[in-house]
Order: structure tokens, then sequence, then C-alpha cells
């Protein structure tokens, strides 16, 4: 190659930039570049042996052993059981609760009866009739000294004793 060919080549590859001196660059370490390079690998390897681990549990956790499906049964069987007796219960309730609604229907129809019965038994006595049945007898009205009146305090009933 020519000189000026050279030079050509040398100012389309080169640039300046100012003018001052340029620091210069450190030789690559290349031992550090090793160390990088077995610290990615350690770290890829642990990022391996998680992800195994991480499969060998999911594997473990979809298998079913005796123990477990044992485990399922009685916890089925005890909420079947519940479920039944809850059932079962709330049933008794309604049918009780039914059975107390038509004995208060009951009640009432009878004290319906009951009074009705009672104002025809008052209505159908004549007072003036018992008045000459009981002066028939010999019955008279009481005289006052045979009145006698009882003053009771914060009681709403009282008790008498024969004299």
């Amino acid at each position: 190659m020519s000189r000026r060919s050279k030079q050509r080549l040398y100012q389309i590859d080169t640039y300046e930039d100012g003018n001052t001196v340029r620091r210069l660059e450190a030789v690559p370490d290349y031992h550090d570049e090793r160390k990088k390079r077995k610290e990615e690998r350690r770290i890829s390897e642990q990022k391996r042996r998680r992800r195994r681990a991480a499969r060998r549990n999911r594997e473990r956790a979809l298998k079913m052993n005796a123990g477990y499906v044992a485990f399922l049964s009685a916890c089925v069987l005890s909420v079947v059981i519940t479920s039944v007796a809850y059932v079962s219960l709330q049933s008794d309730l309604i049918i009780r609760q039914r059975a107390v609604e038509s004995l208060e229907a009951e009640i009432s129809s009878l004290k319906l009866e009951n009074d009705a019965a009672y104002k025809r038994i008052t209505s159908s006595i004549d007072l003036k009739e018992v008045k000459k049945k009981a002066k028939k007898l010999g019955m008279k009205y009481p005289s006052e000294n045979q009145i006698v009146y009882y003053s009771i305090e914060n009681a709403d009933y009282m008790t008498q004793y024969t004299e």
C-alpha cells in the first residue's frame, strides 16, 4: 500500500477529540471475567437446582397416599354427618313449630268458646230470682257488725285465716 492510501485509511478510521492527552484505558482483566463467568455459572446452577426441587415438591404434592385419602374421607364423612344432623334438627324444629301453632290456635278457639259460654250463663241468670230464692231459704243481708274491712299494704293479695 502506498503511503497516501494508508494516510487516507488512517484519517477515515480515526478522529481527534480535542488537543489533550487521553487517559490510557486499563488493560482488560481476564481474571475478573473468569470470576464473573464462574459466578454466573454458579447462579444458573442454583436456579436449576431450585427448579428441580420445586418440580419434585409439586410432584409430591400431587401424589395422594393412603393417609391423605383417609384424612380426606374422614373430613368428608364428618361434614356429611354434621349436615344430616343439622337438616334433621331443622325439620324437627319446623314440625314442633307447626304443632305449637296448631295448639295456640286451639287454645284461642277454646278461650273464645269459654267466653261465649260464660256470657251466655251470666246473661241467663236472673238476679231478682236469686234474691227471692235466698229469702225463701232464710237468707238476709249482713248487719253492720258482721262486715269486716281489711287494709292491704303494698301487696296485691291478702290471706285470711279463720277466727
